[in-house]
């Protein structure tokens, strides 16, 4: 059975390009924005790894992070942060918040499928 991404992007370009590149090894769902995968998540769905946009309308990513680092039924989901800026300082905040990679878009999605390989095996 192929593990499960939840990507939450409110560019929905950008879950196409990830799943085009992922698809061979991974099952991926994907939602606008936060609010939205909360919701997919508290019906009980789990996914192995998120992947997530940091600027989005009506919850911002970064917020999303904090809610399941602080969360105990998600905390221990790995969480792949996704961002334009390239803001050292941003960068580091999110590491130490709990996220396990941070990538800048536009990024190469073969890196971004090493990654998510290196994150879950």
């Amino acid at each position: 059975m192929k593990k499960k991404l939840l990507l939450v992007d409110d560019k929905e370009t950008i879950a196409k390009v990830v799943s085009i590149y992922l698809h061979s090894d991974y099952d991926s769902i994907y939602f606008d924005n936060p609010l939205k995968a909360i919701e997919w998540l508290n019906e009980g769905n789990r996914p192995d790894l998120i992947i997530s946009d940091i600027r989005m309308p009506e919850m911002r990513g970064d917020e999303f992070l904090y809610y399941m680092k602080h969360n105990d039924l998600y905390k221990d989901i790995p969480f792949i942060m996704l961002s334009s800026e390239e803001s050292t300082s941003e960068r580091i905040r999110l590491l130490e918040e709990g996220a396990i990679d941070y990538i800048i878009k536009p990024f190469n999605p073969l890196e971004l499928k090493v990654r998510v390989k290196r994150i879950l095996g």
